[in-house]
C-alpha cells in the first residue's frame, strides 16, 4: 500500500518541526498521558522526566474560554515536575511543550491536517472532563511556553508560560 504525497509531506514537516513525532490517523487511539510516550529525547525545552523522580505536581486547569489556569509556572532547573493538565470545557484541548517558534510551527501543521493526531512525552491529549499528565525533565534554563495546538485555541490565547530558573544543580 502506497503513502499519499499528502500524508508524506506532512510526515516530513512534522518530523523536521519534532524529530520525534509519532503520527496516527485521528481515529486511531491516542494516549491519555504524555509521560508514556515515545522515548527520552532531548529537547531544547527539556527532556520526558522519570516518573520516579517527580519532586512535585503542577496542576493545570484548560477551559472552553481558550484559557490555562494557571497560565504561568515556574521550575528549578533539572527539576522533574508531573503537570496535571484538567480539561473543565466541553471541548477537546491539549498541553503541548516547546519553544514559541516550534509550537507556532506545529499549530501550523495542525491546521493543514486536522485529521492528524501525535504521541509525544511533552504533549497531553486531555477529553472533556478528563486529566491527563505530562512527566518532564526542564534540564534547560530560560523561557518557554505550553499551548493547545487544537486548530484556533492557540489563536484565541490558549498559551502559557514556563520559567525555568537558571543554575546547576
Amino acid at each position: 500500500m502506497s503513502t499519499s504525497p499528502k500524508i508524506r509531506a506532512m510526515a516530513w514537516a512534522l518530523a523536521a518541526t519534532f524529530p520525534s513525532v509519532a503520527m496516527a490517523h485521528g481515529d486511531a487511539p491516542s494516549p491519555g498521558s504524555g509521560a508514556t510516550a515515545g522515548l527520552a529525547e532531548q529537547m531544547r525545552f527539556g527532556i520526558a522526566g522519570d516518573p520516579h523522580r517527580i519532586t512535585r505536581t503542577i496542576d493545570i486547569d484548560m477551559s472552553d474560554t481558550m484559557r490555562f489556569s494557571p497560565a504561568s509556572i515556574r521550575v528549578r532547573h533539572g527539576e522533574t515536575v508531573r503537570l496535571r493538565v484538567t480539561n473543565k470545557g466541553a471541548a477537546q484541548h491539549e498541553m503541548v511543550l516547546g519553544t514559541m517558534d516550534e509550537l507556532r510551527k506545529h499549530a501550523e501543521m495542525m491546521r493543514r491536517f486536522r485529521e492528524m493526531e501525535h504521541a509525544e512525552p511533552f504533549i497531553a491529549h486531555v477529553a472533556p472532563g478528563e486529566t491527563g499528565d505530562i512527566v518532564w525533565r526542564f534540564n534547560r534554563a530560560g523561557q518557554f511556553h505550553f499551548a493547545c495546538l487544537v486548530p484556533g485555541h492557540l489563536e484565541a490565547g490558549m498559551i502559557g508560560r514556563v520559567v525555568v530558573d537558571g543554575g546547576r544543580r
